[in-house]
């Protein structure tokens, strides 16, 4: 009996229904095998085709794999899979973070299965039965009450509660990790770490044992659970696994201070969004503190921000003259003069003739002390009149007009202090400065201009004896200046514990700090001498007004220090003790990160405070000037 093919069928019915008769006539066998042997041959083609084509299976597939026990080698890789069979009563947030954030080679797999509400009602309403039951029974026995039976009990009402309001659901949640690496040896020292961090949270894991490919499989971005090792879990818990918790100081606008070293994300951040923008730097000698602070200054002037230096060991120089800054040396010697008379310009009737006087005479008394040694109470009341009567003398007193008078300079307030009774001594003292060996430096009228975009102050030539008192001076010239015109400026003030040995310069450093932000200033304040700093109340103060710090490498004698001020865990004083050269703690805000510090190779050139670094730098252009005039 002969059978018509499906697609001869519907031949033949559409034949009919156009109105043909007759038959139609099929391929002969002859035809059907000529047909099929094409067929094979064009596959065999296509097979050697196939064979001979590279994929990109191919290009990323392992050379082999190998399936042990526990684990399984792809090639010269070694990979384990372990999995988490147990949880304590409570997790935090981000419990899975020690383990997102290790330094290791990792795929992490998560799957969950929903399950119905009623289904868990039913079996939770008979766990609650064998509880009550229980509890009931040791009672009327008189044993003693059983905490955990309690506390299990408790905990189920609540999520029959939370189950029946819709405000919880439940799921069954597996949570796998796949570790590589390239021995057997670090293989089991990482498996050992992971399971001792894990470990301290209550959280028991097991290794994949005769189950390594499957365990392997189920961490592949297939989404296949071939393990199927699963634990209860309502949505709160579940919600405490997300893995991303890593702190990120990204923004969409700032500059950029480094590497996230815990998930190499890059730290940009503007410090002037922050609740004020001043900032502390505290390191070892040689950390990398000036490089850092040029990084920031060199890329916060691209955003057009005005940038003052106080430089003490003249580091600042070679930025200086790259970016066609202006570079202040301040010296017994120099023509660069400041005087300490100085007085702001009132700004748009803000602050009144009389506030600006009041406050120069204070500062200038500050000032004094630091000159003049241990004042007495007497002295002081001195001081005070004798600044008045000198400001008077030359006009300047309430309801004048500051811009069309001059100031009067150190000789002045001598010859006013001379002119008073019991001033004998203050005189003496005072005439070293006047007349003395140190005449040169504050007894003149003010020289330097800071009309530029960078404005660096060096005071290395400047003697010991004299630093404080002319950083003081410089930074109450620095301070008129920013009450005079508001526009985004930062001063950098390095080696401020030179200020914070006398109490009037701490003060008067922690009065800046404090009123800077409603000026548009931000102040960066590095210190090398931690104990000394932070043993200040005026250094505590300034640390906390700063809403951003920056901790790089530290001494053993000064990290507990360090530790109870900025609240370190136990790591983060081990990180910061171990550090290499530009690394250390971020600190922005409520928020920080370990942070490695990176510059590009022209930054680099420009930046670099490497003795080495710069000599080379030194030969290349005495070179290049010989060159040059040779060939002219």
């Amino acid at each position: 009996m002969a059978f018509q093919t499906s697609e001869q069928k519907k031949l033949d019915a559409s034949k009919l229904a156009a109105g043909g008769v007759g038959l139609i006539k099929g391929p002969s066998s002859e035809e059907q095998k000529k047909r099929q042997q094409e067929e094979k041959v064009a596959l065999e083609e296509e097979r050697i085709y196939r064979r001979g084509v590279a994929s990109i299976k191919d290009l990323v597939a392992p050379s082999a794999m190998k399936v042990e026990s526990s684990f399984i080698s792809l090639g010269s890789v070694y990979a384990r899979t372990i999995f988490i069979v147990t949880y304590p009563r409570y997790v935090s947030v981000g419990w899975a973070s020690p383990i997102i954030n290790l330094n290791a080679m990792m795929d992490i797999a998560m799957f969950f299965y929903p399950i119905k509400s009623d289904v868990i009602l039913k079996q939770l309403k008979k766990k609650v039965g064998i509880l009550e039951a229980n509890i009931n029974m040791k009672a009327q026995e008189g044993k003693p009450r059983d905490p955990q039976e309690e506390t299990a009990l408790r905990d189920i009402e609540q999520l029959r509660d939370d189950l029946t309001q819709g405000t919880e659901h439940f799921y069954q949640f597996a949570f796998y990790t796949t570790f590589y690496s390239a021995s057997k040896e670090e293989l089991e020292r990482l498996s050992s770490s992971v399971e001792s961090t894990f470990g301290s949270m209550l959280i028991y894991t097991r290794r994949a044992y005769f189950q390594a490919e499957q365990g392997f499989n189920s961490t592949m971005p297939l989404g296949l659970d071939e393990l199927m090792i699963t634990f209860n879990m309502s949505t709160s818990p579940i919600a405490s696994s997300f893995p991303f918790t890593s702190a990120e100081l990204t923004s969409d606008e700032g500059i950029l201070y480094g590497v996230n070293r815990h998930n190499n994300s890059l730290i940009i951040f503007d410090r002037f969004s922050l609740q004020n923008a001043n900032m502390v730097i505290f390191a070892t000698s040689g950390a990398g503190k000036s490089y850092t602070v040029k990084l920031e200054v060199l890329r916060s002037m691209m955003l057009g921000v005005d940038v003052i230096v106080i430089d003490p060991e003249k580091e600042y120089k070679y930025l200086s003259d790259a970016v066609n800054g202006t570079y202040i040396n301040i010296s017994l010697s120099s023509e660069s003069k400041i005087n300490p008379f100085d007085l702001p310009r009132p700004t748009s009737g803000e602050t009144s003739v009389e506030d600006i006087i009041r406050s120069a005479v204070i500062t200038i008394k500050g000032l004094l002390r630091l000159m003049l040694g241990k004042v007495t109470v007497a002295e002081d009341s001195i001081l005070d009149r004798a600044l008045l009567e000198t400001f008077a003398k030359k006009d300047i007193v309430p309801g004048a007009d500051l811009s069309a008078v001059e100031v009067p300079i150190l000789q002045d307030f001598q010859d006013i202090l001379e002119g008073m009774e019991g001033t004998e001594d203050l005189v003496v003292r005072l005439k070293k400065y006047t007349e003395g060996t140190f005449s040169g430096l504050l007894n003149s009228p003010t020289t330097v201009r800071m009309n530029n975009q960078l404005v660096v102050f060096s005071v290395r030539d400047l003697e010991d004896e004299l630093r404080p008192i002319g950083i003081y001076t410089i930074v109450n010239f620095i301070w008129n200046q920013v009450r005079s015109e508001r526009k985004k400026r930062i001063l950098v003030i390095d080696e401020a514990w030179w200020l914070m040995q006398y109490e009037d310069s701490a003060k008067f450093i922690h009065a800046l700090v404090k009123r800077c932000r409603k000026y548009y200033l931000g102040v960066t304040t590095i210190t090398q001498d931690v104990n000394d700093f932070l043993t200040s109340p005026y250094g505590q103060a300034i640390v906390t007004n700063s809403s951003m710090q920056l901790l790089l490498k530290q001494s053993p004698a000064s990290i507990d220090l360090i530790a109870r001020v900025f609240l370190l865990t136990q790591s983060e004083k081990y990180l910061l003790l171990e550090s290499g050269k530009g690394e250390g703690i971020f600190f922005a805000g409520a928020k920080h990160a370990a942070i490695q510090v990176v510059a590009s190779y022209a930054e680099d050139q420009i930046v670099t405070t490497d003795p080495r670094q710069l000599l080379k730098i030194e030969e290349e252009k005495q070179k290049f000037a010989e060159s040059t005039q040779g060939g002219a």
